[in-house]
């Protein structure tokens, strides 16, 4: 289950005439506990953009983003991680240094790279829900959906190259066979947090 699913004494406290109620969307009650959700998840997944390995060949280096969105997704569900992936481009598109090597504005969304970050929001939804229904606290299927949602969001990025007069060749050359083994990588890191997290629990 995701980790807000996860606190039930969390959903049953009250702060003064809050009702702290962690159930994945925005309401009048919980609203506090939600909104600073969100924040700490786009702040996760900013701080995580800044590891940047380069491709040579390819205008889009391998980051932490994708890992960060996995995990976020899953740790808050696919309500409130998605609504936080949609603040983490909020966040940039209003030119906070958010993305990857501390770069922000709208610029970014007209580059042959925003395809990945429009991948983002369905890759959270996705791991949201594999959390809630349980599916992340076993290590194989954790990396299962860990390791489809990365590929949705590269399979995406490499389609909004086409965007840009790139044959779907020469796309799949640059903007997915130099990541897929990095985001395999990143994905069976993630799946392995997901399944500690959830033992803990």
């Amino acid at each position: 289950m995701s980790l807000l699913n996860n606190t039930e004494h969390i959903r049953n406290t009250r702060v003064g005439s809050i009702s702290l109620n962690p159930i994945g969307n925005l309401s009048l009650d919980g609203s506090i506990f939600n909104i600073s959700a969100i924040l700490i998840g786009s702040f996760l997944i900013a701080i995580l953009a800044q590891i940047n390995i380069p491709v040579p060949f390819s205008p889009v280096p391998i980051t932490g983003q994708t890992a960060g969105v996995l995990l976020v997704g899953a740790l808050l569900g696919s309500r409130v991680g998605t609504l936080s992936i949609c603040a983490y481009m909020l966040e940039g598109a209003l030119g906070l240094p958010v993305f990857t090597g501390f770069k922000g504005g709208l610029i970014v969304f007209a580059g042959p790279t925003a395809g990945y970050l429009w991948g983002f929001i369905p890759a959270a939804f996705i791991m949201g829900r594999a959390a809630e229904s349980g599916f992340t606290s076993r290590l194989t299927l954790s990396l299962l959906f860990c390791t489809a949602a990365s590929l949705l969001i590269l399979c995406l990025g490499t389609l909004y190259f086409l965007i840009f007069q790139i044959n779907i060749s020469d796309a799949i050359k640059i903007g997915f066979y130099p990541f897929l083994f990095g985001d395999i990588v990143k994905s069976a890191v993630v799946a392995m947090i997901l399944a500690g997290i959830e033992r803990k629990l």
